[in-house]
């Protein structure tokens, strides 16, 4: 029982810089989180007088208040755009911080929050795909839109993760698999509908321009009900922190409470979405802050997360009026947010008291192949097959058509070297994705995971909008800084625990966030590049010469032949530290050698068709169902099965809907993706 009551009276998911012990009073006010928010709002408020003060003479702000002079357009865009935004800033900061407060009580995780668990990536797909495909449900009301697309989300979170109790760890990585899913499903959307280009990233941005007070009256009663809601469910809340045995020891329904938790989360969170599109990080700040500023019990928690969040959000929405004007939106509010988010989350990893809880691979039940080579000749054999194919047969005036003769050498020029980039680029990912895998013993680890890719993609965009006359020399520059870049920081958050695999895969999280949040700032100006580096973010192989897929071949065969050396370490390390250790591997070295290979791996395809998603994680896996268990014999089955898919999805990609094409990493990620939760559900 006096265990019982110390965790209903503290939380010690994070190690806060602040001892309660030694200051009584926090455990009963937090102090803290009162000054931390006091600060937020003193910022915001001074910003926003700065914006009132360009807009309006101070003299006639009451009346723009209370009954703007329509004939003052200055006191009507004060009345029905400035101030409608405010409302709705602090509306949405305060659900998204009870939202996040919410979810990591009940998951009990202190990662949660509407981003790690990929509930406002599914809210916001499902008002994408509706708004562009039928758009006549939004007159039933887009919040159910939202709920229905976060709840999917959420379930196959639950899903991916349920087999390890949705540990932290299990539960971020299934929700960044479901994140990069959802992504990619709204990328092809705006390949297949360019025209949506500039609304869809502004909304998906997370616009908070308001034109009327029309958003504010929608959200305040669906959020206030929400909340009392919740206010209500406080108690039974705070004993599910008790655990699975704490809380029935005490006669906690628990699936009902959690049920009824995880509801109320995701109804705020599709609120949301639903008005202003995705605010990325608020949730996990405002949680986090308000327990690292002393509110440790639950009530303390539900009070201050919303309104550090409300006062966060405030801050940061006026910050960007200040830098683009008081009516400007060139910088999303939501992007901006996951700017300042993502780096909080990379400075709690080393506060997190996180067990060792990697998933082994030694531990699945799968057959082992007693004739390895039998399997791994039945893949090369497709792949000869699907190679004659994809180089032969397409779409032409006439149908499909074998080409033969004079009509193969002209086609065989342009079709080769994106047949020959696509498989070079599809091989050395489904290696990278091995090594990560055995390297961390978690099947959900993948090259994506390190943020290398989304590295070599921020280069890539800074080269584009930077420079004039960007070139492929100096794009293929510019990837390869951004991907080490990646790297460097990954290494270096590592480095201080050894380069503990989960360590790095959370690392890895928080920068792909950054990154993309950067990537969606530039995108969401609507300038004419985006649409060509949307193309290559989702994995274009359009402008791939012979010169470059001659390049990435060579390399690609020289990391190959490196890999052997490998192999003895790769069959270690998912033994896990003492094992490995015990048999005088030194293991530091080891992972920093395999990390080392993974990121030469993953830039030189990233900077030919660019950060390609799912087939590091889905090559390993249908190498390991076919039996080869032991890592030589699994690399070249994963190296082969990688390059089967890459050049099936570049064949599909430009014959499914010829004359258009789609890119084949979003082929890719649409078909595996599927695949993949699937193959990890069945574990």
């Amino acid at each position: 029982m006096a265990e019982q009551e110390a965790i209903l009276s503290d939380d010690t998911s994070l190690a806060p810089p602040v001892c309660a012990s030694s200051f009584p009073i926090l455990k009963k006010y937090p102090a803290g989180a009162i000054l931390l928010c006091a600060v937020l709002v003193g910022v915001a408020a001074a910003a926003s007088l700065s914006n009132m003060i360009v807009q309006l003479p101070p003299a006639l702000w009451l009346n723009a208040l209370a009954s703007p002079d329509i004939g003052d357009m200055r006191q009507v865009l004060v009345h029905y755009a400035f101030l409608p935004r405010l409302a709705v800033s602090l509306l949405c900061g305060a659900a998204l911080g009870l939202a996040g407060t919410v979810l990591q009580q009940v998951l009990r995780n202190p990662l949660a929050s509407p981003e790690t668990v990929g509930v406002s990536a599914g809210a916001y797909l499902a008002l994408a795909l509706t708004t562009l495909l039928a758009p006549s449900l939004l007159a039933f009301g887009r919040e159910w839109v939202a709920l229905a697309g976060a709840f999917t989300a959420l379930a196959a979170v639950f899903a991916l993760s349920w087999h390890k109790g949705l540990s932290p760890l299990a539960v971020v990585l299934a929700g960044l698999v479901v994140s990069l899913y959802a992504g990619a499903i709204g990328a092809a959307l705006v390949v297949l509908r360019h025209e949506w280009l500039a609304s869809l990233f502004i909304w998906g941005a997370g616009s908070l321009g308001q034109q009327d007070w029309s958003t504010t009256l929608w959200l305040l009663p669906r959020l206030g009900g929400t909340a009392l809601a919740i206010g209500l469910m406080a108690r039974p809340l705070t004993l599910l922190g008790l655990g699975d045995e704490g809380a029935r020891s005490l006669g906690v329904p628990l699936g009902v409470w959690r049920f009824a938790g995880l509801a109320a989360a995701v109804a705020l969170i599709a609120f949301v979405v639903a008005a202003v599109g995705v605010i990325g990080f608020v949730g996990l700040a405002a949680a986090t802050l308000a327990r690292i500023g002393g509110a440790r019990r639950l009530g303390q928690q539900l009070l201050m997360a919303p309104l550090i969040g409300g006062a966060l959000l405030w801050t940061v929405d006026q910050g960007v009026q200040v830098a683009t004007g008081p009516q400007g939106d060139l910088l999303p509010t939501g992007a901006m947010t996951a700017l300042l988010g993502a780096p909080l989350l990379l400075w709690l990893l080393p506060r997190l008291k996180l067990a060792t809880e990697t998933l082994s691979l030694g531990s699945e039940h799968l057959p082992r192949a007693r004739r390895p080579g039998l399997a791994l000749a039945a893949i090369g054999g497709l792949l000869l097959l699907l190679l004659a194919l994809a180089l032969l047969y397409a779409p032409g005036p006439h149908g499909w058509t074998f080409a033969s003769g004079d009509q193969l050498q002209p086609l065989l020029s342009w079709r080769l070297p994106r047949v020959c980039a696509a498989l070079a680029a599809g091989a050395m990912l489904a290696l990278a994705g091995l090594m990560m895998q055995r390297l961390t013993g978690n099947p959900m680890a993948s090259p994506e995971v390190l943020g290398i890719s989304a590295g070599a993609a921020l280069g890539m965009m800074v080269a584009l909008f930077s420079l004039s006359d960007a070139g492929r020399p100096v794009q293929t520059a510019a990837a390869t800084i951004g991907a080490f870049a990646a790297l460097l920081v990954t290494l270096a958050i590592g480095r201080r625990a050894a380069y503990a695999p989960e360590r790095l895969l959370l690392a890895g999280v928080a920068l792909t966030a950054l990154f993309d949040a950067l990537i969606l700032v530039l995108t969401a100006t609507g300038d004419p590049r985006a649409m060509l580096l949307l193309n290559w973010l989702t994995g274009s192989t359009y402008g791939v010469d012979a010169n470059s897929a001659l390049l990435t071949s060579a390399i690609a065969f020289c990391l190959f032949l490196l890999a052997p050396l490998f192999m003895r370490w790769l069959d270690m390390l998912p033994l896990g530290s003492a094992a490995v250790q015990g048999l005088g591997v030194n293991l530091s070295a080891a992972r920093l050698l395999v990390l080392l290979m993974v990121a030469a791996l993953t830039a030189a395809s990233t900077l030919v068709v660019g950060p390609l998603t799912f087939i590091g994680l889905m090559a390993p896996h249908l190498a390991r169902r076919l039996g080869l268990a032991r890592a030589l014999p699994q690399a070249v089955g994963a190296v082969l099965a990688g390059a089967l898919i890459m050049v099936a999805a570049d064949w599909i990609g430009r014959t499914a809907i010829f004359p258009r094409q789609i890119p084949a990493g979003l082929v890719a990620t649409l078909i595996g993706g599927p695949v993949l939760m699937w193959l990890l559900r069945r574990r």
